[in-house]
């Protein structure tokens, strides 16, 4: 929490419309970098589900995301020229944010690439999910990060930059996925899927953790410790336990695999800002900047919400969703 109130100073603000938050405003926070080729639809549909406000903290971006962030009317936007490794891929900047407009707000920290949706998402928006939550006692809902791709190559999407990610990237790997708890924090590390299966085959504990907790009523005695992954005070962690869980949950519908995710890869070769020791995922990087075919036999296509909840994926609880 100390660096996060110290990072503060690292921010410049760019377009400061927080004035205009209001009591109930449902806020989503965000650190992005050269991201034009997703935030049209990033913000499409979380002001669909019923943000009303973002703040957002641009890493340096280089690809016109600056500019047209700062033109959003319901965007408040900061520039950082700081490391996002050192300044934990970006956490501390937003725990500044997060402890300065997100108190007594529910608020949404997600990643440019992912889009939240759960059991009946697109008839019940998120007041009315969080007004369930805030029923049932719960501070936070977790969600799965679920890596979504093309049958081709990954310089190939499946459908023109208008369409749906779920038209562009369409398949997913249903299974296996594991999630275990590690003390002292109560964390869990959720494993498996295509990034595992692909890249991770022999050491799978190396895979991405893609278990997050990004949806949370905050408090400033809160802060994040792994990018979502991980929450503290300990007891937010036990609102997940990965796929299986019963409880209300989400997944969020990972875009990594876009038609750019090569040309990234290779620049994240030189940058290396991206994992702990990001000497140790070198490998990683290179075989993504070969564009490989992530699609094999046990792929599934997507075909929404209800078949992620009848593959366990998410969770309902009592929340009883409809027949979508």
């Amino acid at each position: 929490m100390w660096r996060c109130l110290r990072a503060a100073r690292d921010l410049t603000p760019l377009a400061d419309r927080t004035a205009a938050i209001r009591p109930r405003a449902i806020l989503c926070f965000a650190t992005v970098r050269n991201e034009m080729l997703r935030l049209p639809q990033f913000l499409d549909h979380y002001r669909r589900l019923g943000v009303t406000a973002f703040l957002i903290v641009d890493n340096a971006s280089t690809d016109g995301t600056g500019g047209f962030l700062r033109d959003q009317p319901d965007v408040s936007l900061w520039h950082a020229a700081g490391s996002y490794r050192a300044a934990r891929f970006g956490m501390t900047w937003l725990g500044a944010l997060l402890f300065r407009y997100g108190h007594g707000h529910w608020c949404l920290t997600v990643d440019a690439d992912e889009l939240l949706v759960y059991p009946d998402w697109d008839r019940r928006p998120l007041p009315e999910l969080t007004a369930h939550l805030d029923a049932v006692g719960r501070p936070a809902m977790g969600a799965m990060m679920l890596d979504l791709y093309p049958r081709g190559p990954l310089d190939r999407a499946e459908a023109g930059p208008q369409a749906p990610l779920t038209e562009r990237l369409p398949w997913f790997d249903p299974s296996p996925y594991r999630c275990r708890e590690v003390a002292p924090k109560r964390n869990r590390i959720l494993h498996g899927g295509v990034r595992e299966r692909v890249f991770f085959p022999r050491d799978p504990d190396r895979g991405p953790t893609l278990n997050k907790l990004p949806l949370v009523r905050w408090n400033r005695r809160y802060v994040y410790v792994n990018s979502t992954h991980s929450l503290l005070p300990p007891r937010l962690n036990d609102e997940y336990d990965g796929p299986g869980d019963p409880r209300l949950s989400g997944v969020l519908l990972h875009g990594k695999f876009l038609p750019d995710s090569p040309a990234r890869a290779s620049e994240e070769l030189v940058r290396r800002q991206h994992f702990v020791a990001p000497q140790d995922y070198r490998g990683y990087h290179a075989a993504i900047a070969e564009a490989p075919t992530l699609w094999h036999e046990g792929s599934v296509r997507y075909e929404g919400w209800r078949q992620l909840l009848d593959l366990g994926l998410m969770g309902a609880g009592q929340w009883h969703p409809g027949d979508g």
